[in-house]
């Protein structure tokens, strides 16, 4: 099977600083992968390099199993739509002419434009100047010149940036709608909460390397048992004896434990024997914002 994306020990430096780090990234036919990381993590360069914007100093990159930009169908201009950055049109034409100015250039049915601004909810304001767009919408005219040649792959990336929450919103409901209707979505982001909420699977990338790819829920792992004591560190250091140090992690005034739900009350009787008074105790389930702490050992922008 042709993967939409396979990249095999992918590598970019820059003289000495290595912006990415043999990279092997698999994206699934019909899936929204989420490319998951902090700003400056490499993220925009893989993109690039995916595309053939940028060459790699080492490993190879894959589209449908041909290398990008190659001619033939799955082409850049054919199988694959991108929005990379900021979009850029011009300023004084409409958002219409804007998409007719590209469909002539790419030799595509100008019927298309029409298509496109519906999509993406830009039909009521096709006839409006560029210039009076708001960055959501033209953040939008951007993912809609991505889909004039009606790609099998539309890769994003950080199609959210500088949105308000109702841009956001608007955008990930788009997003799913392009998933929905069959096509492959690659979406670059340092959101943590887009995406949880849009992306089927993740890519964990941190300085250059992927660090974990999985489902979400699968990164998630389940669920976790949240303990509070006024005694947080006496009871770490018991818990770690009883089930392992890589199955605690202290947060705040509790402790957050890897464990099986079913042992709450084994370990509550435990901590109580020892003399320290457990005030809470439930079952949570982790967020993508922990298992991203866990892996990186840094912080990242996230929206509720």
């Amino acid at each position: 099977m042709n993967l939409p994306v396979d990249t095999d020990e992918l590598t970019k430096r820059y003289g000495e600083h290595l912006a990415v780090d043999r990279m092997k990234l698999t994206v699934l036919p019909g899936e929204i992968y989420g490319f998951l990381g902090p700003n400056g993590a490499g993220k925009t360069t893989t993109l690039r390099m995916l595309l053939g914007l940028v060459r790699p100093t080492a490993g190879s990159v894959r589209l449908f199993g041909r290398p990008p930009g190659e001619r033939g169908e799955v082409s850049e201009v054919g199988g694959v739509g991108a929005l990379i950055e900021s979009p850029g049109f011009y300023p004084y034409l409409s958002g219409s002419d804007n998409l007719k100015v590209l469909a002539r250039y790419s030799r595509t049915d100008p019927l298309r434009v029409g298509e496109v601004l519906e999509l993406v909810g830009l039909a009521d304001r096709a006839k409006d100047r560029y210039s009076a767009y708001s960055l959501g919408m033209k953040q939008r005219l951007g993912v809609a010149a991505a889909l004039l040649k009606d790609p099998r792959l539309l890769i994003l990336d950080e199609p959210t940036n500088g949105l308000d929450p109702g841009g956001m919103a608007d955008m990930r409901v788009l997003i799913r709608r392009l998933g929905a209707e069959g096509r492959t979505v690659l979406l670059s982001s340092h959101l943590l909460g887009e995406v949880q909420q849009s992306c089927d699977r993740v890519g964990v990338v941190s300085h250059g390397r992927l660090v974990a790819e999985n489902t979400v829920a699968e990164l998630r792992g389940g669920t976790v048992l949240h303990i509070e004591t006024d005694e947080t560190v006496r009871a770490a250091d018991l818990v770690r004896r009883w089930i392992g140090a890589e199955n605690v992690r202290v947060s705040g005034t509790g402790l957050d434990l890897t464990v099986a739900p079913d042992r709450a009350s084994w370990l509550n009787r435990e901590l109580v024997t020892e003399g320290i008074a457990v005030r809470e105790l439930h079952v949570r389930e982790r967020d993508l914002e922990q298992v991203f702490f866990e892996l990186t050992g840094e912080v990242a922008d996230h929206v509720g």
